[in-house]
């Protein structure tokens, strides 16, 4: 489809939610996206300059686009989720499991066992989960085995099989395990009442079997029937115990989805945690690549419908860390304080801790890609043209004017490379000036690259304010590097970030990563540098202390040095051990000076 012919379709677009489809010249889908309003959606792609490279390509590649309106937002969230997963386009990020995850049965027969299966069939069956894991699941079928006496057999139980005698009871019933309905034993009420109690428990709901249980075990009591009521009371310690250990947030809050999410540059980590009845029944968090830099709201949005549709969830409210557009059938909340505020915040962490883990990971595993992260990372907080993946940071140490010097470290991909630092005595500035230091150290660090025709860094790093900051650009100014790399000042108190030209600094978030590297890098710079003053202050101090002496020169301190290699053993030596060295005048006046 031409330019023009583009044009026109997207002046004809109606204002209504709708799915649409981008193609490209050879009728290959893109991208699938869901919009409240169809003509703005799209449009917007074409009507703005898109600063993502990525973008950009998938804009000059559309050659077509179709578009699917429906009723409402929730059905465009659903019908983009499913054309997603079906076309799985090269710029949509893909919300992809190829888990087959554990459910619980309770199968549509007579007397109905319950049981795990990884398989669903619409056989009128009912099926509780999918389950995250299967321990949950063996503990949930434990439980339930231990409070109620189901048959595990499968065998037809048809009424008049069972009047023919057909079958007879098994191990199982001598054991204890089953009632035997196969031989009759057990009425169908009675059965079918325990399986209403465990579909409760499968739904999270202990309430009603607790109650249950305590009504049967007062009339066996009331009735003399201590063993059975012994019995009664064993099960519902069962029960309690199981439920002590799911997290209880409140009674109250029942039947609601949770959902938060963290991001960084490329990845989007979204924790799903599922309330039922006051108690946590599900926790599960999955990893999003994110395709044309999606925001956390897109992200979530999307995450949401696939994961409701993964885990069959029929809630009726959702909380979440901020307003998502999810049409008006789900109530959706955002939690300030309370129960509600502490269940959003436990699933935050999830997903926290689970991002933390696959990072951890990520570096054992493929370490390259950490360090991809965390460049592209720097790069989009930085405002960068390119990757800093060589960084230098400069830091300046004098105490009251002595000694002046300056350091230099370098980090290669997000990590020092210690054998790259380099220390600076400070030539020719007089006095304690911090500008000029910075101006002359510069200077000399990139006049020496430039003339050993040395590869030049990404991104400099000036540890202090606007002086020092104009200061290093006057020297990259001299070597015509201004603009040719990209220059930082980093204020100590507030973490500000000052730009060249912009009187108003950027500040990072103080969690964010890229922040934390920067403070590495100053603090680095900061430890080298003193640790190089300390050196250079107390070899300074030694021979001060000595040349202060009245009548010693040069060469007798040279000789002393020589002999009792510091100066405090010169100050703590004995007067014959001072004659042996420089003769008894000599010795008298430094044995005078430090024994006054």
């Amino acid at each position: 489809m031409s330019k023009t012919a583009l044009d026109i379709q997207l002046k004809t677009l109606p204002n209504l939610p709708g799915v649409y489809q981008y193609y490209d010249a050879d009728g290959k889908i893109l991208y699938v996206g869901k919009a409240k309003n169809l003509k703005k959606r799209v449009s917007s792609y074409f009507n703005k300059q898109h600063d993502y490279g990525k973008t950009k390509v998938l804009v000059k590649k559309i050659a077509d686009i179709k578009h699917i309106v429906v009723d409402t937002e929730t059905d465009a969230l659903l019908l983009e989720n499913n054309l997603i997963k079906k076309y799985q386009p090269r710029y949509n990020v893909m919300l992809k499991d190829d888990k087959s995850y554990p459910w619980i049965c309770v199968k549509n027969e007579r007397f109905p066992r319950v049981f795990s299966t990884r398989r669903v069939f619409k056989d009128g069956s009912e099926y509780f989960g999918p389950y995250t894991s299967m321990k949950t699941v063996s503990t949930l079928l434990d439980l339930i085995r231990g409070l109620f006496q189901l048959r595990t057999c499968n065998y037809d139980l048809a009424q008049e099989k069972i009047e023919a005698g057909k079958y007879k009871v098994c191990l199982e019933y001598h054991l204890g395990n089953c009632k035997g309905p196969c031989e009759g034993y057990e009425t169908e009420v009675s059965y079918h009442n325990n399986i209403a109690s465990i579909k409760e428990i499968l739904k999270g709901n202990f309430k009603d079997s607790l109650s249950g249980f305590k009504h049967q075990m007062k009339t066996y009591a009331e009735d003399l029937q201590f063993e059975e009521a012994q019995k009664i009371k064993e099960k519902i310690e069962v029960l309690e115990n199981y439920q002590a250990k799911s997290t209880i947030v409140n009674p109250k809050i029942s039947n609601v989805d949770v959902f938060t999410i963290v991001s960084d540059e490329s990845y989007g980590y979204i924790n799903f945690l599922q309330v039922s009845y006051g108690s946590i029944i599900r926790s599960h968090t999955m990893e999003i690549k994110k395709k044309l830099q999606e925001t956390d709201a897109e992200l979530l949005e999307l995450a949401i419908t696939e994961l409701r549709q993964r885990f069959n969830s029929k809630s009726r409210e959702i909380y979440v860390p901020f307003k998502v557009d999810l049409g008006e059938i789900v109530k959706v909340t955002v939690p300030k304080l309370g129960d509600k505020k502490h269940i959003l915040d436990l699933s935050l962490r999830n997903a926290k801790y689970y991002r933390l883990e696959q990072l951890k990971q990520v570096k054992i595993v493929d370490p390259d890609r950490h360090a991809n992260r965390i460049m592209a990372q720097m790069k989009a907080d930085l405002r960068l043209h390119e990757e800093p993946r060589h960084i230098e940071c400069f830091d300046n140490s004098n105490i009251q004017g002595t000694n002046p010097v300056a350091a230099c470290v370098v980090f290669k991909n997000g990590k020092p490379s210690k054998k790259d630092y380099r220390h600076f005595n400070i030539k020719t500035v007089e006095g304690p000036d911090d500008f000029a230091s910075m101006e002359e150290v510069v200077y000399r660090r990139y006049k020496r690259l430039l003339d050993e025709d040395k590869p030049l860094p990404q991104l400099i790093i000036i540890d202090g304010g606007k002086g020092q900051l104009s200061s290093a650009l006057k020297s990259l100014d001299v070597l015509n590097l201004r603009g040719k790399i990209a220059i930082i000042g980093i204020a100590k108190r507030l973490e500000e970030l000052f730009y060249p030209d912009d009187p108003i600094p950027l500040y990072l978030d103080k969690k964010s990563e890229t922040l934390k590297v920067i403070q590495q890098l100053r603090n680095e710079a900061h430890r080298f540098g003193i640790e190089h003053h300390r050196n250079r202050r107390s070899k300074s101090a030694l021979n001060t202390e000595l040349e202060t002496i009245p009548g010693i020169g040069e060469k007798t301190i040279v000789e002393l040095l020589k002999t009792f290699k510091s100066a405090k053993r010169v100050a703590n030596a004995k007067l014959d051990e001072l004659e042996d060295v420089v003769g008894k005048s000599k010795a008298n006046k430094i044995y005078n000076y430090f024994h006054k």
